[in-house]
């Protein structure tokens, strides 16, 4: 059974991560994204980070929801008609609004949109800006207001809307959705659930699908349907894409489910819809058609969303919070289509769309059938769409092979076709397809499908369009990473200053001399980019800068030379010291002065020789540039004689560069050499002031009396200048040159200058206009000095001015100077009323007072006070002088507004203290202690009192009524004024603000006893404020504090007081009068007191409060509430009942108050006591005011409690918002299983209501509500029951529907075996083998089960469902039972067959022949195999040879020689017939193995056979070993072996030894070894063998030197058998001689000869035909460079060329070494 296409599984759990179950529900906790799981709690939000391991953060916000944004962190909280959103990151508010009325749906349909629905319209509000939100449409009449909405969907393109709702129905829950078109502003109805859009490539075209996938179901109709259909396609551009509605297979259980989210997997195009119930649907978007159900929760999944980067699906269930991750299982999805679906067709299209494993078989054979069938075009349309599957050069070769049809293509043009309009070729397509385009010319395709990227580069493909287009094959090089062909193509292309950026990216070493040296003569603009490029390289310089540079010059390029070492040089490196004076001497040398003033300009270069690139400067007239350049004082002063041609801004910005004494130097001499410098030296003075100094500057102008050059100095530092020094000399200066207002505003404005130095010098310079003077004085209040200056020098018309228009402030200085000096009075008042109201007065009547002058002052004062003047000073002085003069001052005191109280106070306390009293009240408060102090000190206690009355100032009172410091006796003024208070100043006062304020200033002062008596008289004996609900609050508040027992007589005594806050005080800790505030609540809640009813309410509850919270009399408190009667009276009593633990009592208070608000609280302590009967009255009272959960739960829980399942049958039935799943739960926990029974019939728990007929022992029932639940736990719950109750037949029928899952078949298994019912235990299983879909475990566990009980079966059942059986649990449980050849068959038939190897050979009675061969080379651990060789050697010899004929191919066989030499003696010979079938590999130890076979049998005809052919072992030893072999024939062939070897004296030794003469002749002349042939023929004459000494000079001819030949042959008389040696050598001696002369002789035409040599060198031409060689080749050795224009005969050295500098200082250009 293939594995499933889908798998899911919990990520996390919001339960465990503290989220409350009431908050994971829909509107409470979203996901709009893969992000955040955003969840509402009562008092906060919580939220869920899933991208950051599910890290929660808590905010405590009070929210009715929440929804975070799904790209950023950005919250949106709504509450009510309100919504707000905020950046989390930021922390700020993005936007707010509220809505006209209540959103019920809202959610992110993007990053920047959100979509809210209300009642009757649907909106989007973008984040984005501050409007408002947009209204697009209003809500369809099919999904009204009746309707729950549950989903809202946006098309990618923003045009198109979903809203999805649901309702009640007749038979069920009805779906409606409404799908609104933005831009034609209609809408349409659909019947249907949940939908969803997405984005599809359609099989033909280019442009994308937009399409709705939408689920549908009529009212009345029984299926399920879904539809796929595109929106939104222009119809311009085509039919639109549309699928046939496709049946949804919804199972029988479930024919009143639904879904409730439809979520797109974009990756894989397949849509998953989750329904209620929680079955998991899975569709291919393209098809429509079904993947895969299944039930994947028995929750329901309430909100889903999409995971983009791991293409699953995240959904949460209702309440119990289990995050599922739902994800296609690529690799057993097609598997899954074909086996179990046993759809080829969509498998096909799913693996070669999603490039998908599984459907290989399928394609060949697809492909095989469409090529049989001629479909050239179906056949390359299925390779384009297999992937990787079919893309391979066979079957290129295949589409190559067919023939052409007439009028149509070759066939591989249009398998290429098709292959460009789907995607990209590989390597070898693009190959194959550039062939015959090339040959077609039609290159310009090949540059488009390379521009849109459609072949896949390589270099074969580079060398393919490199003939016909190098710019298309630069692109194939450089993509498919062929560097030195991209880099010859560079070359090619003449793109030179690319070749080293792209050498070094790609780190390609290349012989950069060589080429710079051919393309220097060639192409000069070339080889400058070139070696730029290569100085400028990354890592550093690619080649020698100065010989690069001495080239350039050898070749006259100046230019060039210039532009090289400019780039070379940027860098100004040190090391570049020499290059860069070079380059710039070269310039100022070779006549352009420019281009060295420009890189000088620059400044890119610093480290050259600055004093010989300063006198070339200075030569070539560049005298700015010179003067940068020198250092000496000396030579800058020479230069400078020429500043006249110097721009003015260098010469001033050139002595920033000087020492301060430089720069004065320079100065002075300019100044020397005439005033036509001045101008520069003042511009100078004025930028370098600060550098060089005033001090310094000043006599370089004065030296030389250059007053107006220091006034222009000076005149442009003194506004910034803080010298004082800088400020005299500008002052003086101006004054010199007549500039009097200038050093007017210098002594005005300054504040740097000494001013003593300033006015001595304007005051003995006699200035004709002494306004600097004026100004100097009056800023540093020389006043007196200038008075008496200008008063005697009569200037006193300045006098006048300077005291009305410069500082009439100061006019009391001048004046009292006036009176030291002895001026006329007329004068001074004339001077008075000049400045009026201008001068100080405060100032001026201390002067006149100090001298005795005030009289003088009056006329002033009183014209001053005429003109409505309201100084205080001013009144100061008029108030002295009436009072000294007695002229009516308490009329004065009284009336006058404007005097200071506390400079007359003081003043008349000395005259008059009654006037002092009258000068400090008339400061209203502002002298209280003055006067406090004036009263305590004269007595005025009564005028104190009545003061302290009228102020009503508490702190004023506090000042005077703070009693002493303990230990002190009572002061007496403290006493008397309190007597006055008493007696006179308090009852006089008909104020009551005055009475209360007085009244609070006793309490504050702690006088209780005094305020009591004194409220006492004014509230209870008839006066004008007995009445007063202030003083009446009073008198009770101080008897509280002061005496508690006269509080119960005031609070009979009086009625107009406040009682509310008197009760609340009396009850306070602080003094605890419980029964007087009582009273007080008492007292008021009658009518005659509180008129209003609600108000009297109000009363009595307080006064029950005050019974139960303070007093705890429960019982007084019960008979208070029947004495009233009130709702309010009986509820809070009722709570405190609570709080007392008396719950029958307090829900009897409810009862009768009819309130219902602390039912949370009376349904714990009910359910705690245990009193559910009394109970019951409460919660059906409670049910007609409050629609709660928890309520009808409770009422359910207690009828069931209390037996009456008559009235909880009738409840349940009937209309309530109980959470029956629950109280059915908590029912079914506490053993009342009749009650949760009707519950769980209620609410169709078929789960549970099966486990309550099991627990009642109604089986058969349970067994019906099984089949109804179809849940596996169900299932399984049901049929152990039944299997403990022997209800096999029921169990059996429970056991089929458990044991199709294949997770609990070993619960079923364990269960029935533990109980011993092994029968029955089979028969289930051989009854599970007839369903429908019946998997692997059931056939596993079936044969596991034979095994055990009824093994005759096992191999019958293997054989039969092999293809259905868990191999290995099997072959284990056959291995445990000793069913040997039934795990043999397994492990074959399941292609293990190393394992059955395994098998058959540790067990012998599982061991056959024909088995064991023929899985023996199926095996995969080639181990296995030598195993089985000694295996087959121990146990079954005979059969060996029949093994190896199978294995021999497999194995090493030099591993298997060496097995046969461990197995024992007869080994190698039991294997010698394997040995030779397998020689011809000619392998060592096989040949070794072999060999020795034969010489054990001395079969020297096999073994000299086998050396002749097979040569591969070791010879020499082989050659020792036999070497002294008693048999001749094994001795000779060491000889021979020896020979073979070149072992030649060894051989001829063992021949010699023999008496072989031939063979030791042959041995020799093989050897062609003089010397050994020489010492055989020796041999030969020593032992008489003549005939062998001829046979060897006949055999060895050709190595046998004639000397030896005649000595051997006069020495022992062999003249006879040498003659024919002799005779042989003369005649071949003769031909060689003839041959040689033939060689020699001259020939006949020696013209022809020249001039094809000088035809050979000119064709070469120079620089050999103008080749350039760019490959890593080498120059001639010793070849001078070719110059340019060099004639022939012209040297080579750099020094010879005319009019170019001189180079002397450059090394010779190095040409590289080959």
């Amino acid at each position: 059974m293939a594995a499933v296409p889908v798998v899911f599984n919990e990520a996390l759990n919001l339960q465990s991560l503290g989220v409350p179950e009431t908050s994971i529900k829909h509107g409470l906790t979203t996901m709009e994204s893969s992000k955040w799981i955003v969840s509402v709690e009562p008092s906060q939000v919580t939220m869920v980070d899933l991208a950051n391991g599910a890290q929660v953060t808590r905010r405590p916000i009070q929210a009715e929801a929440a929804i975070m944004n799904p790209v950023s962190n950005i919250l949106a909280l709504r509450s009510g008609t309100t919504m707000q959103i905020f950046n989390l990151e930021l922390k700020a508010k993005i936007k707010a609004h509220a809505m006209p009325e209540p959103v019920i749906f809202w959610r992110w349909t993007s990053a920047s949109n959100v979509a809210l629905v209300t009642a009757t319209c649907a909106y989007h509000w973008s984040i984005e800006g501050t409007d408002a939100p947009v209204k697009m449409f209003d809500r369809h009449a099919t999904i009204g207001s009746s309707s729950q909405i549950i989903n809202y969907q946006v098309s990618p393109d923003g045009k198109w809307c979903l809203l999805g709702g649901i309702s009640a129905g007749e038979g069920g829950i009805n779906g409606n959705m409404q799908l609104f078109s933005v831009e034609k502003q209609v809408s349409q109805p659909l019947q249907g659930h949940a939908g969803a859009f997405s984005t599809i490539k359609v099989e033909g075209r280019d442009d994308p699908a937009q399409v709705l996938i939408f689920h549908e179901k009529k009212a009345g109709a029984p299926e399920h349907k879904l539809f796929v259909m595109e929106v939104g396609r222009d119809p311009a551009l085509g039919p639109t894409f549309r699928l046939a509605p496709q049946t949804i297979p919804v199972p029988p259980d479930a024919s009143t489910d639904f879904p409730v989210t439809v979520a797109i997997d974009s990756r894989h195009d397949v849509a998953f819809l989750l329904s209620k119930m929680g079955y998991l649907y899975a569709f291919d978007v393209h098809t429509a058609r079904p993947l895969y159900r299944a039930r994947i929760s028995q929750d329901t999944i309430f909100c889903a969303c999409v995971d983009p980067v791991e293409g699953s699906v995240l959904g949460i269930t209702v309440r119990k919070g289990k995050v599922l991750r739902i994800a296609l299982n690529e690799a057993a999805l097609v598997p899954y289509v074909v086996s179990t679906l046993r759809d080829n067709d969509l498998g096909i299209k799913l693996a070669g769309r999603l490039n998908l494993p599984g459907a290989e078989n399928l394609y060949a054979a697809e492909f095989e059938r469409l090529v049989s069938t001629g479909d050239v075009a179906g056949a390359a349309r299925l390779v384009a769409g297999s992937g990787r599957i079919l893309r391979t050069p066979s079957t290129i070769s295949r589409f190559q092979q067919m023939p052409a049809q007439p009028g149509t293509p070759q066939p591989v043009f249009q398998y290429f076709s098709i292959l460009l309009e789907s995607g990209k070729l590989n390597q070898q397509e693009a190959i194959e397809l550039a062939k015959p385009v090339i040959q077609q010319g039609r290159t310009q395709l090949l540059e488009k499908w390379l521009k849109e990227d459609r072949l896949e580069c390589s270099e074969m493909l580079g060398d393919v369009i490199m003939p016909v287009s190098a710019d298309m094959a630069l692109s194939v090089y450089l993509r498919a990473n062929c560097h030195q062909k991209a880099v010859n193509c560079m070359v090619q292309r003449k793109e030179y200053d690319k070749i080293v950026p792209y050498a070094t990216s790609v780190n390609l070493q290349m012989d950069y001399s060589a080429m710079l040296n051919q393309l220097l003569f060639q192409n000069p603009g070339g080889a400058l980019d070139l070696a730029k490029g290569l100085v400028s390289a990354e890592g550093g310089p690619l080649i020698d800068i100065q010989a690069t540079a001495e080239a350039f010059l050898s070749s006259n390029r100046i230019q060039e030379t210039t532009a090289f070492l400019l780039e070379a040089l940027k860098d100004n490196k040190p090391d570049h010291a020499y290059l860069q004076t070079k380059l710039l001497e070269i310039n100022l040398i070779g006549g352009a002065p420019q281009v060295a003033d420009a890189i000088l300009q620059n400044g890119i270069l610093t480290h050259y020789d600055r004093a010989h690139v300063a006198k070339l400067c200075e030569r070539a007239g560049m005298w700015q540039r010179a003067a940068e350049h020198y250092a000496d004082i000396a030579d800058i002063k020479r230069v400078f004689k020429n500043s006249h041609q110097m721009e003015t801004e260098f010469v001033v910005g050139y002595f920033g560069k000087l020492t301060a004494e430089n720069s004065v130097m320079l100065l002075k001499d300019m100044m020397a050499r005439g005033p036509s410098a001045m101008p520069v030296v003042v511009e100078v003075a004025k930028k370098y002031h600060e550098e060089l100094g005033s001090e310094a500057l000043v006599p370089v102008f004065e030296a030389h009396k250059a007053t107006e050059g220091l006034y222009y100095y000076l005149g442009a530092v003194v506004n910034f200048s803080e010298e004082p020094f800088v400020h005299f000399k500008y002052i003086q200066a101006a004054c010199l040159l007549g500039q009097f207002k200038e050093a007017e505003r210098v002594c005005r404005d300054s504040t740097i200058y000494e001013p003593e130095e300033v006015k001595n010098y304007l005051k003995n310079s006699k200035l004709p206009d002494p306004r600097p003077l004026i100004h100097v004085c009056d800023r540093y209040d020389f006043v007196e000095e200038l008075t008496e200056y200008l008063y005697l020098n009569s200037l006193l018309q300045y006098i006048e001015v300077y005291v009305t228009k410069v500082s009439p402030q100061k006019t009391p200085m001048v004046v009292g100077k006036l009176f030291d000096l002895g001026a006329n009075e007329d004068f001074v008042k004339r001077i008075l009323m000049a400045v009026g109201t201008l001068c100080p007065v405060d100032e001026l009547v201390e002067i006149a007072d100090t001298r005795n002058r005030l009289r003088l002052l009056q006329p002033w004062l009183e014209a001053r006070v005429a003109t409505g003047s309201t100084e205080a000073g001013t009144h100061n002085a008029l108030g002295k002088i009436y009072i000294t003069l007695n002229k009516d001052p308490k009329a004065f005191l009284t009336n006058n507004m404007f005097y200071d109280p506390k400079v007359l106070g003081p003043y008349c306390e000395a005259l008059d203290p009654s006037l002092a009293f009258v000068a400090y009240k008339k400061g209203d408060g502002l002298c209280d202690e003055e006067l406090i102090r004036v009263c305590n000190t004269h007595g005025l206690y009564r005028d104190l009192a009545k003061y302290l009355v009228g102020r009503m100032d508490l702190e004023l009172w506090a000042k005077v009524l703070t009693p002493t410091e303990e230990g002190q006796t009572e002061a007496p003024e403290r006493r008397q004024l309190i007597d006055q208070i008493v007696e006179w100043a308090l009852p006089e006062s008909n104020s009551a603000d005055e009475v209360s304020t007085t009244v609070k200033a006793f309490m504050a002062a702690d006088l209780p006893g005094e305020l009591i008596v004194l409220l006492e008289r004014i509230v209870l004996q008839g006066s004008d404020f007995s009445d007063n609900k202030n003083l009446q609050n009073l008198l009770i508040l101080t008897a509280i504090r002061a005496d508690p027992t006269r509080v119960a007589t005031y609070i009979d005594e009086l009625d107009n007081f406040d009682a509310a806050d008197i009760a609340k005080i009396c009850i306070s800790e602080a003094h605890m009068l419980y029964e007087e505030a009582y009273t007080i609540y008492v007292k008021f809640a009658r009518p005659e007191f509180t008129p209003d009813k609600d108000d009297q309410s109000e009363m009595q509850v307080a006064a029950m409060g005050v019974l139960v919270d303070y007093m705890k009399a429960l019982d007084r408190a019960k008979t208070y509430a029947m004495q009233c009667d009130k709702k309010s009276v009986w509820s809070k009593l009722g709570k405190a009942q609570l709080e007392e633990k008396m719950p029958a009592e307090a829900i009897e208070s409810f009862i009768h108050a009819e309130d219902a608000t602390e039912y949370v609280v009376v349904c714990a302590e009910a359910n705690e006591a245990e009193i559910w009967a009394e109970l019951i009255p409460f919660l059906r009272m409670a049910r007609k005011q409050l629609q709660e959960n928890l309520l009808d739960t409770e009422l359910i829980y207690a009828l069931a409690r209390t037996n009456n399942l008559t009235d909880l049958e009738k409840f349940v039935n009937g209309p309530n918002v109980a959470n029956i799943q629950s109280i059915g739960d908590r029912c079914f926990t506490e053993k009342l299983y009749r009650a949760a029974k009707i519950l769980f019939i209620n609410i169709n728990n078929n789960s549970k209501l099966a486990l309550c007929h099991i627990h009642l022992e109604e089986f058969r029932e349970a067994v019906a509500a099984a089949g109804k639940a179809n849940n596996v736990s169900t299932w399984k719950s049901v049929c152990f029951a039944c299997v403990k109750a022997a209800e096999f037949r029921l169990a059996a029928i429970c056991g089929l529907e458990v044991i199709k899952f294949p997770d609990h078949v070993d619960e079923v298994v364990n269960f029935y075996s533990e109980l011993g019912y092994f029968s029955q235990l089979i028969s289930l299983f051989e009854q599970g083998l007839g369903l429908e879909d019946a998997h692997v475990g059931i056939f596993s566990e079936l044969g596991i089960l034979y095994t055990k009980h009824q093994s005759e079966r096992v191999m019958e059942h293997i054989k039969v469902f092999f293809s259905k059986l868990n191999v290995s649990k099997v072959v284990k449980a056959c291995e445990r039972a000793r069913l040997f050849p039934e795990a043999v068959y397994l492990y074959m038939a399941d292609k293990q067959f190393d394992a059955a190897v395994k098998h058959m050979m540790d067990r012998a009675t599982a061991f056959d022949n024909d088995l064991f061969l023929d899985s023996i080379v199926k095996v995969r651990n080639n181990e296995v195999m030598y195993k089985a060789v000694g295996y087959y050697l121990s146990t079954h010899p005979n059969r060996f040879t029949r093994l190896m004929e199978v294995v021999s191919e497999l194995v090493d066989h030099s591993r298997i020689v060496n097995q046969l030499r461990r197995a024992g003696d007869n080994a190698l010979m039991t294997g010698q017939p394997y040995l030779k079938s397998v020689q011809g590999a000619n392998l060592s130890a096989v040949n070794e193995a072999l060999n020795e076979i034969y010489i054990e049998d001395e079969d020297y005809d096999a073994l000299h056979e086998s050396i002749d052919n097979y040569n591969n072992f070791d010879m020499i030893s082989l050659a020792s070993k036999i070497s002294s072999h008693e048999l001749l024939e094994f001795r000779r062939i060491s000889a021979y072996v020896y020979r073979c070897n070149k072992k030649w004296s060894h051989s001829i030794e063992l021949s010699k030894n023999d008496r072989m003469w031939k063979d030791a002749i042959d041995t020799a002349n093989e050897s062609t070894d003089a010397s050994i042939i020489e010492e055989l023929m020796r041999f030969f004459c020593s032992k008489g063998e003549k005939e062998c000494f001829c046979a060897t000079l006949y055999t060895c001819y050709t190595h046998v030197s004639p000397d030896v030949v005649l000595e051997l042959g006069w020495l022992n008389g062999y003249y006879n058998f040498i003659v024919p040696y002799f005779i042989q050598n003369l005649k071949q001696t003769h031909d060689r001689l003839n041959v040689l002369d033939d060689r020699t002789e001259p020939p006949k035409d020696d013209e022809n000869t020249q001039d094809a040599i000088a035809n050979t060198y000119g064709s070469m031409g120079a620089g050999f035909g103008n080749v350039l060689m760019i490959g890593n080749g080498e120059m001639i050795p010793g070849m001078p460079v070719a110059q340019p224009g060099m004639q022939p005969g012209m040297p080579t050295s750099p020094h010879s060329f005319n009019g170019a500098p001189d180079m002397s200082g450059f090394a010779t250009i190095q040409v590289p070494s080959p």
